[in-house]
């Protein structure tokens, strides 16, 4: 922010920004002219148009990201740009840079993501929240933000509820003597004569079988679950096959395959197998084909479990005891059995509440322990697992709660404890609790001194795959990819969606999603320039996902980087599936979605809400099938409400036109070339995507690093960014230019900031 002069607003105002706006804004919004029903100069007290912060939002925002004036106008220099900001930022929103205003996060609970993470990093339960808790609300494209996510009766019940099932998987009945158990993934289950067929993708159309081997150590009985999937169709088809389950050279089971739409089946049988190498194996043979129009389907392997030998005579803790019970079985003695039941629960409960537990509460659950443990037919096990449940239903653990003196008060800024520290962080990079080497930190006060080290050592563990996940498919939606409607059918131009199913199967959806996964985590991982999310000249492909792009020279299920110099239409976002496929409507592409999702989502300049009673495209009048969509928008454009706000869109969703609505790169539409070139609204001008990702990567840069910076700011501190962040953002951004765009850097910028670091009342 640059230094204005020392006079009053109203002085300043009249002398040094009132002659900038009349030479460059109001022609437009001054003078008896008000375009986009916007004025600069209708007030009757200046003293209330200057403090009006609704009004000068708009100009801020427009100012700053070159989107006014016009490119057709004449512009502002270098110079009063920086002095209007200044001014709007000093006088109209008062901001301090040395005192930012970090805001204030609402108390919000877990998400269903943040609680199976949780529940998972404490007790090493797989507990599947997407199938017990309803969609998380979602607010700023994100759903992590404190205003929505609120809670109902019905969903705390879900929530006590749960806790008795998650603790019933960590401490099974007879947790403390489980038999052994093996995981098999349905990866490693290959075809012998084709190596490249996996477990992963079996169609019914075709007879095979896939095999493993796994090492067996102990004679007898075991029990083999085999957990699979049914894909391919979204509709209900007649299709079906028959699967058979073999362990040893013994038959586990076997199951009539057809449509079903459950996330997870199960076959359970039970076998007896000899110590040594023994074969897994999975047959399917086709029964009966799907009716004419329908769909084929797919069997997907999820993974084997195999357990055993079920006699007794081998016994094994469960993970979650092992988790749970640090030094083994409970001692017999009734008062080292109390302090063992202390010392269990105060190590649970800091981690759960993320904070240190008081002697008061240990007591009442240390109580419950031993209440429960004296009742007939009960054990020191059945009032732990009563005690963990009473935790996991508490609202300690249900809610991310931050202690501040005065929690009312606008006024009072206070720097987060290093136990809320730690707990941001850990939600932050992992999307679950703090680890013990957090807290540990936090407890002695170490935690501020050391954060780029344990940062770094967040990014490093395999937890931060989470953040990938999560931020990445929300910011760019790629998460929606794999249920996005589109008819491949239309799209392909082929006649059944049985053909179209065959040529875009569902495993390329999640090869998309994969992709921009993995664009991101190098990114991230390798320190590069958060700009080659726009312009890399490489992306990571597996054999399938290349054959689409029409990229020749990859081979196998594996993803791999591969080299795009002699591919310029591909690299980077925005000629990825992904974005492509999320930004197209079900039958064609639409500029205006790809238009937009470039303006909110790279640029942070989205356009406003369409007007109400906007015609679709096809009925936009004289608009005929066989036009291009250049031509068609041209029309659809030419209403005067709309023709602001396309200016802004349209030229970047037609320059992505070169890809169908399903990612496939294409030269001509209707037998027509297609004209990729446009201009920017802020007058840069390209002919095609290549070029306009050099722009977007390059000359826009600045407006890229400041969307990415208020999109990561957002997801970190769970709430939307306002004005008062301009000053927050600006550090981060000149952090980023300073730093040649290193994602990691962003980071630690992040972390270090007022909102991220400190906290103030609610109004």
């Amino acid at each position: 922010m640059i230094a204005i002069a020392a006079a009053g607003p109203e002085e300043t105002y009249k002398d040094e920004i009132l002659p900038i706006l009349e030479d460059t804004c109001f022609s437009c919004h001054g003078e008896g002219i008000s375009k986009g029903k916007f004025s600069m100069d209708e007030y009757q007290d200046l003293s209330a148009h200057l403090d009006d912060r609704k009004h000068w939002m708009p100009v801020w925002q427009n100012v700053r990201s070159q989107i006014m004036p016009p490119s057709d106008e004449d512009q502002l220099s270098v110079e009063q740009k920086k002095k209007l900001l200044a001014w709007i930022e000093s006088n109209v929103f008062k901001l301090d840079p040395d005192n930012p205003d970090p805001g204030r996060v609402t108390i919000r609970r877990l998400n269903r993501n943040e609680y199976q993470n949780a529940v998972y990093d404490l007790l090493g339960v797989e507990y599947d929240t997407k199938e017990v808790f309803p969609p998380d609300d979602t607010g700023y494209g994100f759903d992590n933000i404190g205003d929505v996510l609120s809670i109902s009766p019905l969903l705390m019940e879900k929530y006590i509820a749960a806790a008795d099932e998650v603790v019933a998987l960590a401490l099974p009945e007879g947790a403390a003597a489980q038999v052994p158990r093996i995981d098999i993934e349905g990866k490693d289950f290959k075809n012998s004569g084709d190596p490249k067929s996996t477990g992963l993708w079996m169609p019914f159309a075709k007879k095979g079988e896939v095999r493993t081997s796994q090492e067996i150590k102990w004679d007898g009985d075991y029990q083999v679950t085999l957990e699979y999937a049914i894909k391919g169709a979204n509709e209900a088809t007649i299709h079906e096959a028959l699967m058979e389950v073999s362990a040893g050279g013994k038959k586990v089971g076997e199951e009539s395959l057809g449509w079903d739409q459950r996330r997870t089946i199960q076959l359970t049988g039970k076998v007896p197998l000899k110590k040594g190498k023994q074969v897994f194996e999975v047959k399917l043979s086709p029964s009966r084909e799907p009716a004419a129009g329908e769909e084929e389907l797919n069997l997907t392997l999820q993974r084997v479990i195999v357990q055993g030998p079920l006699g007794g005579e081998q016994r094994e803790y469960s993970k979650g005891y092992q988790m749970i019970f640090v030094d083994g079985p409970a001692p017999e003695d009734p008062a080292a059995r109390d302090r063992y039941a202390r010392k269990i629960m105060r190590s649970f409960v800091s981690r759960a509440f993320r904070k240190p537990i008081d002697n008061p509460t240990i007591d009442r659950l240390v109580d419950i322990v031993n209440e429960v443990d004296r009742q007939p037919g009960k054990e020191f096990e059945d009032g732990l697992k009563q005690a963990i449940a009473t935790c996991l239903a508490s609202p300690r653990f249900l809610f991310r709660v931050e202690i501040q003196p005065e929690p009312n008060n606008p006024g009072k800024i206070v720097r987060l404890d290093e136990y809320s520290l730690a707990a941001r962080l850990s939600f932050f990079l992992w999307n679950s609790v703090p680890d013990d080497e957090l807290l540990s930190l936090a407890f002695n006060t170490k935690l501020r001194a050391n954060l780029h080290q344990q940062i770094d050592r967040m990014l490093a563990d395999p937890r931060s795959e989470r953040l990938v996940k999560n931020f990445t498919g929300q910011w760019l939606q790629a998460r929606d990819v794999e249920s996005v409607p589109v008819s491949a059918k239309d799209i392909l131009g082929l006649e059944t969606n049985r053909e179209a199913a065959r040529a875009f199967d569902v495993r390329l959806r999640s090869d998309m999603r994969k992709e921009t996964e993995m664009l991101f985590d190098f990114i991230l991982r390798k320190d590069r320039p958060a700009e080659e999310l726009i312009s890399a000249r490489y992306s990571f492909l597996n054999g399938r996902l290349a054959r689409f792009y029409g990229i020749s020279g990859v081979e196998g299920e594996e993803f791999q980087p591969v080299d795009l110099t002699e591919h310029p239409e591909r690299g980077g976002l925005l000629t990825q599936g992904t974005v492509l496929m999320v930004t197209s409507n079900p039958t064609r592409t639409s500029p205006v979605k790809r238009g937009l999702f470039v303006l909110d989502n790279l640029l942070g300049t989205p356009a406003p809400p369409a007007p109400p009673n906007v015609p679709e495209l096809e009925e936009a009048g004289k608009i005929g099938a066989s036009m291009t969509m250049r031509e068609k928008m041209e029309i659809h454009r030419k209403k005067p409400d709309c023709r602001g706000c396309h200016a802004r869109m349209d030229p970047i969703g037609l320059g992505m036109e070169n890809f169908d609505a399903l990612g496939r790169f294409r030269t001509d539409e209707h037998g027509k070339s297609i004209d990729t070139g446009g201009e920017l609204v802020t007058g840069e001008k390209f002919s095609n995507v290549a070029e306009l990702k050099v722009i977007l990567a390059d000359k826009r840069r600045g407006d890229f690093y400041r969307c990415l910076s208020e999109k990561l700011l957002t997801f970190a501190i769970g709430r939307g960014v306002e004005y008062y962040d301009a000053t927050t953002i600006d550090q981060l951004v000149e952090r980023l230019e300073k730093n040649d765009g290193k994602m990691r850097e962003l980071i630690y910028g992040i972390v270090e900031s007022a909102p991220f670091q400190k906290r103030r009342g609610d109004d």
